[in-house]
């Protein structure tokens, strides 16, 4: 994504009376969930734009069952406490049929149990730790694969292709991060393969001196990180700087161009390794789509796409079942699949995708990201 933000509309701020008016006259509310604010606004936009114009070409093809849809938007800003206020008042103010939602694991986790006593079904577009779809909460679905798929994926690249012996596992503390590192490092100690390091950092920090100095000095073949970019750009920067030559792997986290931004430019993420879905702008499914995001001068690159697909999800679901009964809609979506941007999708018995398209992205000079 480009550091061109998206400016959204104050009627689209969930907030209070405000937002009572904006959705007095909604037919079909569903609420997008996510990061507005904070380092991980990027992801929040893009649910945000893939939403919105699935919602768009939604109704001008006349809508669910003959009635529209209105979004709402909750910023969570990736913090588990302000997701629950948002999950909350997406319920009981704005009553939401369905949530799109939400990003970080760690805010995903606690906003579902919200969602999961109103019975009210939510697809997250993003959200990869596993326990997410392992508690048994019948109307929570994923879009995207789990942090144990990806783990695998990544592993399986350092053993295979990178003949990697030593090994340095970072992560943020975070849901996501450690989930994501933990899972990669279960991974690799499948192969044989014990990480030499294994260490956290805190999400915010920015000088990671100190701990790239401990890093080079065990000479790795691969640092892997399980994180987002706000912390993943600095510390590439920094063992760079420090002349770490290590090859630097992370997962779905870094999968914007904000990456290279964070990072100090493209000289920095040359070469970064990350695991990430098959990218669906390459789909035949969504040509026609991603024409009208390039056409309105927007990438929709990164969870764009998954965020569109998830709307359609929700949108078959309702149509199906002739109504917005989100114990019916959960039902059907386990029993049939449907036709996304992103291609067929379908659904095992705890909401997860029934297949995973992960695979290895590459970094190049211009600082764009290609499939290897």
């Amino acid at each position: 994504m480009s550091r061109t933000l998206i400016k959204l509309p104050l009627m689209a701020v969930l907030s209070g009376c405000c937002m009572a008016a904006f959705t007095a006259q909604a037919d079909i509310v569903i609420g997008v969930a996510g990061p507005f604010s904070g380092p991980n606004a990027t992801y929040g936009a893009q649910y945000w734009k893939g939403a919105s114009q699935a919602a768009a070409d939604i109704n001008a093809a006349g809508g669910i069952n003959g009635e529209k849809i209105t979004l709402v938007q909750g910023d969570d800003a990736c913090e588990p406490k302000q997701a629950v206020a948002v999950a909350n008042r997406l319920v009981d103010q704005s009553h939401v049929a369905a949530v799109v939602g939400h990003f970080c694991s760690s805010s995903t986790m606690p906003a579902s149990e919200v969602y999961d006593e109103a019975g009210i079904i939510s697809i997250t577009p993003g959200s990869t730790n596993p326990q997410i779809t392992e508690r048994g909460m019948d109307g929570m679905f994923r879009m995207c694969g789990r942090d144990d798929q990806q783990g695998a994926v990544a592993a399986n690249y350092m053993f295979d292709k990178l003949k990697a012996s030593k090994v340095v596992v970072i992560h943020d503390k975070d849901t996501y991060g450690q989930g994501l590192a933990d899972a990669t490092r279960a991974a690799l100690k499948a192969h044989g393969t014990n990480a030499v390091l294994y260490e956290g950092l805190s999400r915010g920090e920015k000088d990671f001196n100190a701990l790239v100095t401990k890093i080079g000095a065990l000479k790795p073949d691969v640092v892997y990180f399980g994180g987002c970019h706000p912390e993943a750009g600095p510390l590439v920067r920094q063992m760079r700087e420090q002349g770490v030559e290590a090859k630097f792997f992370s997962g779905d986290c870094v999968v914007t161009e904000e990456m290279v931004t964070a990072a100090g430019g493209p000289q920095y993420t040359n070469g970064v390794l990350m695991t990430f879905g098959n990218d669906p702008r390459t789909l035949p499914e969504g040509k026609a789509v991603i024409e009208k995001f390039r056409a309105g001068g927007f990438e929709p690159e990164g969870y764009t796409l998954y965020s569109y697909a998830s709307v359609q999800a929700i949108a078959a679901a309702f149509k199906a079942v002739g109504s917005t009964d989100s114990e019916k809609a959960s039902e059907w979506l386990k029993e049939n699949s449907v036709d996304t941007v992103m291609g067929k999708k379908s659904w095992d018995s705890k909401g997860d995708l029934k297949v995973s398209d992960y695979v290895v992205y590459q970094w190049d000079d211009k600082g764009h990201y290609h499939p290897l």
